[in-house]
């Protein structure tokens, strides 16, 4: 069976508009640099986030440098793939693998970063927040290796619309630090990512449940 790992289905809200940029952005990557090196920047981009997130306890508008270290991670992400297939390079499970992985050390660094700016009794909520954001990418893997279909985008939101989600969020606090305290956004967050983590879980074995079902049949005719 031919992996199918690099390749995504769904659509999320901005995917045209993404593809757009990821075409024009192709063949202004150097030479030099390679697929694994853009894949491996998301480290240097997860120590910035947790670094200058660290500052913004002191200096809030550092925010606006951990939003640029997101962005960033958006650009280098959108490339690594789009660069592989176009030079052939041949790392398409490594890829995969470390593309992935990496994802989540990126959505890890994004949330300690807010910890760092949380009051110490809110810091578990963070963990919780985790949790889930983390269960959704569990979701995505065990569905694919069930169905060999990867979906990275539940109700047209995938993760470049979570990136936005974050900026946003940064931008607010900037602006609004004085007058709004961001732990009252995390209840919030809790509870919203349960629900649609319920709506995603059904619907994932929902399906999974008509292919066994639609398998079976067909066995015993």
């Amino acid at each position: 069976m031919t992996f199918q790992g690099d390749k995504k289905v769904g659509r999320w809200l901005l995917a045209d508009g993404e593809e757009r940029l990821k075409q024009w952005l192709l063949p202004k990557v150097p030479k030099s640099i390679e697929t694994y090196h853009l894949t491996l920047s998301t480290l240097i981009w997860c120590a910035g986030i947790i670094l200058f997130s660290f500052l913004a306890r002191f200096y809030v508008p550092f925010l606006w440098v951990v939003s640029l270290m997101i962005a960033a991670q958006y650009i280098t992400d959108l490339l690594d793939g789009a660069v592989g297939r176009a030079r052939n390079t041949g790392l398409v499970k490594w890829g995969y693998y470390m593309d992935h992985f990496l994802d989540y050390i990126f959505l890890c660094s994004i949330l300690i970063g807010y910890g760092l700016m949380t009051e110490d009794h809110n810091k578990y909520l963070i963990l919780y927040i985790l949790m889930l954001f983390g269960a959704f990418m569990v979701n995505s893997f065990l569905s694919f290796a069930a169905t060999g279909n990867f979906k990275i985008s539940y109700l047209g939101i995938g993760p470049t619309e979570m990136r936005l989600v974050f900026i946003l969020v940064n931008t607010f606090i900037i602006f609004f630090h004085n007058s709004f305290n961001m732990s009252r956004l995390l209840p919030i967050t809790l509870v919203g990512a349960t629900f649609v983590l319920f709506g995603v879980v059904y619907k994932t074995q929902k399906q999974l449940w008509k292919i066994d079902m639609e398998a079976k049949r067909h066995a015993e005719r």
